[in-house]
């Protein structure tokens, strides 16, 4: 039993839980994608939602440094 939750598993939002199980990993930066974690899922091909952000972001920077 944890001393925490007092739960036999651990209850999900106990900070001794364990981290859910990877399902996917992602094809930009090849981060994990757990199990209840938000991703883009094209067929084969699986987008952490981090980092299609983060693509976002560079591309409009980029974009605005070209139109100078």
């Amino acid at each position: 039993m944890c001393l925490e939750c007092l739960h036999t598993p651990c209850h999900p939002r106990c900070p001794n839980a364990p981290d859910p199980p990877v399902v996917y990993y992602c094809n930009i930066y090849n981060e994990e994608i757990r199990e209840g974690d938000d991703y883009y899922d094209f067929g084969e091909e699986k987008y952490c939602y981090d980092c299609v952000q983060e693509a976002f972001r560079t591309a409009e920077v980029e974009d605005i440094e070209d139109f100078d």
